[in-house]
């Protein structure tokens, strides 16, 4: 029994993950930010906000690590999720 509850726990936890929906980064605010990237709660969504207050639009998804505590782990595990399009998009930036 407790391993049908742990198989049906992994996966609605993959499912949720499937299933979050992308968010622009340029134009969310904080509290959209963090209900859609993983492993990004309300303190980080400001600093990216307030990032983004003072140095524009990001132009591309990597430019997310210059946020103090945005890693480039927590970017490639949210790149499917992220969208720029409220800003400039870098050449052959996935949108």
């Amino acid at each position: 029994m407790k391993s049908i509850k742990a198989i049906l726990g992994a996966g609605l936890l993959a499912l949720s993950t499937w299933a979050a929906a992308a968010v622009d980064v340029n134009t969310a605010s904080a509290e959209e930010i963090a209900d859609a990237l993983n492993g990004v709660g309300l303190s980080k969504a400001r600093a990216i906000v307030a990032y983004r207050e003072a140095n524009g639009a990001f132009k591309h998804i990597d430019e997310l690590v210059n946020v103090k505590g945005i890693g480039l782990r927590t970017v490639d595990r949210n790149r499917d999720n992220i969208r720029l399009q409220g800003g400039p998009a870098e050449a052959g930036q996935q949108q």
